[in-house]
């Protein structure tokens, strides 16, 4: 309903779909070209947080992974957790350890959602909670094995109401997680870090370059202004309200790009690009992948 009520009624009364597409059509090849460089670089940068944070994957295997696990969440309901069920599924199936997997999902999964949190300004607060949080339950084995023993009994409490067994970790197995984090984090923090926030920050890139090579200039709206939407907007869409945030992107940017000063026709313009460069060819690698990653032959991972 959301999906259809944007592009069907909201898009079109903020600018006639043949301006848009008249916007489109005025690009030059030049223009193209800048738009292809940013979306490749944007797709290359899926792989190597997961890189940072399972060692022994290997770019080509984590840009499989990634391709199919996002693409997932764009097609199936259920959002992330779909994307991470499906990663995990074809880690183990290239022979990586669950503990190992385990880990790096939730190692890029916590710095994705940091960095989410921390772009906007409203988010600082909680992002420094967040942060604080997730450092203080690392800070020693003690704090480890009381928030493992604490998240058992609720675990237990929880299966209790639904007639089921109780759970089959303890708080010990906080203290070896914590262990693996720790050391993994000592030797690749800075690593997750940048990959993360190179991921994140490309796709920024692809709706500046959208909205610059389509007409929309620093003097209607500045690239701070910019960055400002896209930062509060892509905080919003990671509430599993639809898949992809379809709806839900295209008119919290296009409202906010359009109040800054944007031209009409030139926003949904680029912001209609913006969503296809970042959506589409991810779409079609990750379903190729999905269908062809059992050809890669399964590892030995490294170290952790």
């Amino acid at each position: 309903m959301v999906v259809a009520t944007t592009f069907a009624y909201v898009l079109p009364r903020i600018a006639n779909y043949g301006e848009v597409w008249g916007a489109v059509k005025a690009l030059s090849w030049k223009q193209i070209v800048v738009l292809l460089l940013a979306t490749l670089v944007n797709l290359a940068t899926f792989a190597p947080p997961w890189m940072a944070a399972l060692p022994g994957l290997g770019f080509r295997r984590a840009f499989v992974v990634t391709q199919a696990s996002t693409a997932s969440t764009y097609v199936a309901p259920g959002g992330a957790a779909v994307g991470l069920a499906l990663s995990y599924g074809v880690l183990r199936g290239w022979g990586f350890p669950a503990h190992s997997v385990a880990l790096a999902a939730a190692l890029t999964g916590i710095w994705n959602q940091l960095a989410l949190l921390g772009f906007p300004v409203i988010g600082l607060a909680v992002f420094v909670v967040a942060a604080a949080g997730f450092a203080v339950a690392l800070s020693t084995p003690r704090l480890a094995r009381l928030s493992g023993n604490t998240a058992v009994r609720l675990a237990n409490w929880g299966l209790r109401i639904l007639r089921r067994g109780p759970v089959g970790w303890t708080g010990d197995s906080f203290v070896r997680f914590r262990d693996e984090t720790v050391d993994l984090l000592r030797r690749r923090w800075h690593v997750l870090t940048l990959a993360t926030l190179a991921g994140q920050l490309t796709v920024f890139v692809v709706l500046l370059v959208s909205l610059r090579v389509l007409g929309v200039s620093a003097s209607e709206v500045s690239s701070v202004e910019i960055f400002a939407a896209w930062s509060l907007v892509r905080l919003l869409s990671s509430l599993p309200i639809t898949p992809g945030g379809l709806g839900v992107v295209e008119v919290g940017l296009t409202g906010a790009l359009v109040g800054f000063g944007g031209d009409n026709a030139e926003v949904v313009a680029a912001v209609l690009l913006y969503r296809f460069l970042t959506i589409i060819p991810t779409l079609v690698l990750g379903l190729l992948a999905g269908a062809t990653w059992r050809r890669l032959k399964a590892v030995r991972a490294g170290p952790i």
